[in-house]
């Protein structure tokens, strides 16, 4: 099963802030985010991708 994994970021000098990343049921990390300045906007983030994702479309690009 997929889970999303809140994270911190711990890198010095740069102003509190957090992302998610998307991890397949094996563990892999299908997807990360961008960062977030608070908490709540990254759950908010995450929200956004489970309710928005399964309807996505692909665009072939290549």
């Amino acid at each position: 099963m997929s889970s999303f994994d809140l994270k911190k970021s711990t890198k010095q000098g740069v102003a509190e802030s957090y992302y998610f990343v998307l991890k397949a049921g094996n563990g892999q990390i299908i997807a990360q985010s961008e960062m977030y300045a608070t908490k709540q906007s990254a759950l908010k983030g995450i929200e956004s991708v489970k309710e928005n994702a399964p309807v996505a479309q692909i665009n072939d690009l290549t």
